[in-house]
């Protein structure tokens, strides 16, 4: 039944921490019903998660504009897409041993939390079909961004017989058929960045200059940034912390204080994270130590929920998409 669950989370979350749920989700709303854009980022294991089974209609309703991931979100999402009947759940995964964590090694599983996701029929898979086009792009000197591999391995259509989930609950497919706006930073710290350097160790690539990442990425951002904000205002939605967070809401004060341009801060911000309010730490910081940093400014409207992000993001974009 439409309109469900946004009329449960309005019933019921009314104070604490799911209160803020409910003020963040219609703020969310409140920002694109008024022409706003949204910037989502990913950290921790979302797509292993299969995140996508919320966020995927997200992109595709236009509730999302851009996403920043780690790389390891970017890839797991297709791992997921080719290899989910092959994942093995590890539901007592706090008790295991560490013979029983040797023994998923051997069989050819690595472990993300509860789920184990099967090196050769997922990871092994995809870098077959991944390096054709590293190396068809290497070999005619056209470097692109990691994203845009993804987005062309998927619309060649070589994985579409190997999937093993319906592709509507892909997040990175619905992103590579709107050609969405992606950022990726620190991309060699995943599993397909390790197969890329050891291709240049081994000799299946020229060099490192057929991909780029890191930097690229930050003036990719800039153009988006600049353009889009000339618009819309511009929300920040993000799930965790670290670089996933930490890259993109960096991007306003790099405007505005190193290349001198006026531009509007974000114009929304939200973070869903387990981590503890502590000193010195960026994923804990609390929203308003942004505001110093020229981030945000002081009316914009600002929430953490303190909680977990496999819970609350499903909850956050079913009351957006008013399910």
């Amino acid at each position: 039944m439409s309109g469900y669950m946004r009329a449960f989370m309005k019933k019921h979350y009314k104070h604490f921490n799911s209160a803020v749920v409910v003020e963040a989700s219609q703020a969310y709303c409140d920002l694109v019903d008024s022409k706003g854009k949204m910037m989502v980022t990913l950290a921790g294991a979302m797509s292993t998660a299969e995140l996508g089974k919320s966020l995927a209609e997200m992109i595709r309703q236009n509730k999302v504009h851009a996403i920043t991931c780690t790389g390891a979100n970017l890839e797991e999402d297709v791992f997921n897409l080719v290899a989910n009947k092959h994942y093995k759940r590890v539901p007592e995964y706090r008790q295991l041993t560490p013979a029983q964590e040797t023994e998923l090694y051997e069989a050819g599983f690595n472990r993300v939390t509860d789920t184990c996701i099967p090196e050769e029929e997922a990871m092994r898979r995809i870098e077959a079909e991944v390096l054709k086009l590293w190396q068809r792009h290497d070999k005619i000197n056209q470097p692109m961004l990691p994203h845009e591999y993804m987005y062309e391995l998927l619309k060649s259509g070589v994985l579409s017989h190997h999937y093993e989930i319906d592709p509507k609950d892909s997040w990175l497919l619905a992103a590579a058929e709107k050609n969405l706006p992606m950022f990726v930073p620190g991309w060699e710290d995943s599993t397909l960045g390790n197969m890329f350097v050891s291709q240049t160790i081994k000799g299946g690539l020229k060099s490192l200059d057929s991909i780029h990442s890191g930097l690229y990425y930050m003036r990719a951002l800039i153009d988006w940034y600049s353009a889009e904000s000339k618009k819309s205002k511009i929300g920040f939605f993000q799930i965790g912390g670290g670089i996933a967070g930490d890259f993109p809401i960096c991007v306003v004060p790099l405007l505005t204080q190193d290349l001198q341009r006026k531009t509007d801060r974000w114009a929304y911000f939200c973070q869903i994270s387990d981590s503890t309010t502590s000193y010195g730490s960026y994923s804990g910081a609390v929203p308003n130590e942004k505001i110093t940093w020229g981030k945000l400014e002081e009316h914009t409207p600002r929430f953490v929920i303190e909680s977990d992000a496999t819970i609350v993001a499903p909850l956050v974009f079913a009351y957006v998409l008013d399910w």
